[in-house]
């Protein structure tokens, strides 16, 4: 998408975008916050994100993916679904010390 497109995104463009943000934040603080013992709650926090940004770049049309949208929508797609299935097994895995 060119420059000149994005300035005349439609209002709420972002919108998506910024709730992956917040989920992914969200997810950082909870194991900023639990440390060791909350790793794999956010760990799976952070792939959940990734999972729902590949979503939303999936089903949202060009104008309406805002910042999701930085290269061809497959490459988007594949590269966020690659992150959430690699957080995913990492979460999955991770043993928390009891």
């Amino acid at each position: 998408m060119s420059r000149a497109a994005r300035a005349k995104s439609p209002p709420g463009a972002q919108l998506p975008y910024l709730f992956v943000l917040a989920v992914a934040i969200g997810g950082l603080a909870w194991m900023w916050q639990g440390g060791i013992q909350r790793a794999k709650e956010g760990t799976l926090a952070l792939a959940g994100a990734m999972f729902i940004g590949a979503f939303a770049r999936t089903v949202l049309p060009e104008a309406r993916a805002g910042m999701l949208a930085s290269r061809r929508r497959l490459v988007d797609v594949v590269s966020l679904a690659a992150l959430g299935i690699g957080l995913l097994v990492v979460g999955l895995v991770l043993s928390t010390p009891s």
